[in-house]
């Protein structure tokens, strides 16, 4: 059933429901994607693996997300958001709960690389669906909300779900079965509430010039700057965090020498500061603009890991610094993914835009700069791996000015007409 729009009105019931639904389901992404490392040391005895295992297994997921996350986007500007998000979802739910049936190293690359092209097709999609049903003044709020889960539930509540159910389970295969069942609910509410804009069609992007919202093919997207340039801000942002979340617990142990349970409260503080940072930066860049809150964030970043650096055996300390890391660099890779790049590309290639750097930034960073950080690691020492997180906020930071503006408070909130916008379902 339809409902009439008086004019100007705004769909508030809907925005709600879909930014919190497509924000449960990425936090379901990342719970799935990173509940394997607090659950590796009781999978090693069982199956027979390595630490080495646990980065490949870890490179190969990153790998295939970030490539279905570039196709995948180009798929859904052609076929709508629900086509892909709601398969995606059930498609990375079973997968996880297929991983507690491995038997071995193949058989979980096979089955972490199938999930990773799951979840790479459901973040652009999801990306640009929260974008669609947001009012333009709540862009940058809406799209933190829905970013955060990932760090919430993945890195924050991940290992304590993790570690509590192994202990009320009889094996670590059952973890990753319960944990799968709650991504076939969030499923079934998207396909009862998800729409696809009209003609596949932002409704918040609906002031664009009919002649730009003609079909594109995907290799014309770098020719709108923010696209190129925001893809090597991304580099530089994935790559310090991904850098961190990797090595840092190492650096920790190792180098500072904190017990075990002093470096889990600590690097706890990725996930904590990840969603606090998913949140507070792109809401920041409604009122003061895209460049400035993503420059911003690059420079306290970039300070708090040079004074992360010269701190000792401080673990509240350090989970401080390390907090203020985590939510900057986060909230500089939500803010530049999912509104700078998408708000400067015409209607019809919102998908394919967001996907693209994203899924470049997933490559580079979750499968290149982790390498690099353990080949200084290995030759280095594992202190100078903080230098080449150091070194992707720079880059990070020196490209950022080099953007378009994009922020409606800075360039006018384009004026939606209500036919323009989806159906309002009354249930």
């Amino acid at each position: 059933m339809e409902q009439q729009l008086t004019p100007g009105a705004w769909d508030l019931r809907y925005e709600r429901k879909a930014v919190a639904l497509l924000g449960i389901g990425f936090g379901l992404v990342g719970l799935d994607r990173w509940i394997i490392a607090p659950l590796f040391p009781v999978m090693i005895e069982d199956l027979g693996l390595t630490y080495q295992d646990l980065g490949t297994i870890t490179a190969f997921l990153a790998i295939t997300w970030g490539l279905l996350a570039i196709i995948t986007g180009s798929l859904s500007d052609r076929i709508g958001r629900r086509k892909v998000i709601i398969p995606a979802v059930i498609g990375f739910s079973m997968l996880a709960g297929l991983t507690g049936l491995a038997g071995g190293l193949g058989s979980l690359l096979a089955i972490r690389a199938i999930m990773g092209v799951f979840e790479g097709a459901f973040t652009p999609s999801a990306n640009v669906a929260t974008l669609e049903a947001s009012r333009p003044s709540r862009r940058g709020l809406n799209m933190g909300i829905q970013q955060s889960g990932f760090a919430l539930l993945g890195l924050g509540f991940g290992p304590i779900i993790a570690t509590q159910l192994l202990g009320v389970l009889p094996s670590w295969r059952w973890v990753f079965v319960v944990v799968a069942l709650p991504g076939l609910l969030v499923a079934y509410l998207l396909w009862r509430v998800l729409r696809d804009p009209a003609h596949i069609q932002s409704v918040a992007f609906a002031d664009v010039p009919a002649q730009e919202a003609e079909p594109r093919r995907w290799r014309e997207i770098f020719s709108y700057r923010n696209v190129l340039l925001g893809t090597v801000v991304l580099f530089g942002a994935f790559s310090c965090i991904f850098v961190i979340s990797a090595l840092v617990p190492t650096y920790l142990t190792d180098y500072i020498r904190l017990s075990i349970t002093q470096m889990g409260f600590v690097t706890s503080a990725i996930g904590f500061g990840g969603t606090v940072g998913f949140i507070l930066v792109p809401a920041i860049s409604d009122r003061l603009g895209r460049k400035v809150a993503v420059g911003g964030a690059f420079v306290i970043a970039g300070l708090a890991l040079v004074a992360f650096s010269f701190t000792g055996s401080s673990p509240i300390l350090l989970f401080a610094l390390l907090f203020i890391i985590a939510g900057c660099s986060f909230g500089a890779i939500t803010t530049v993914a999912t509104l700078v790049v998408p708000e400067a590309v015409p209607a019809t290639l919102l998908a394919s835009a967001a996907g693209i750097p994203i899924g470049l930034g997933e490559i580079f960073g979750g499968g290149i700069a982790p390498i690099i950080g353990g080949f200084v690691a290995q030759n280095y020492g594992i202190q100078n791996t903080l230098y080449v997180a150091l070194f992707g906020l720079v880059v990070g930071f020196a490209i950022t000015f080099l953007l378009k503006e994009t922020a409606p408070s800075k360039i006018g909130e384009p004026q939606v007409h209500p036919a323009a916008r989806p159906p309002v379902d009354v249930p």
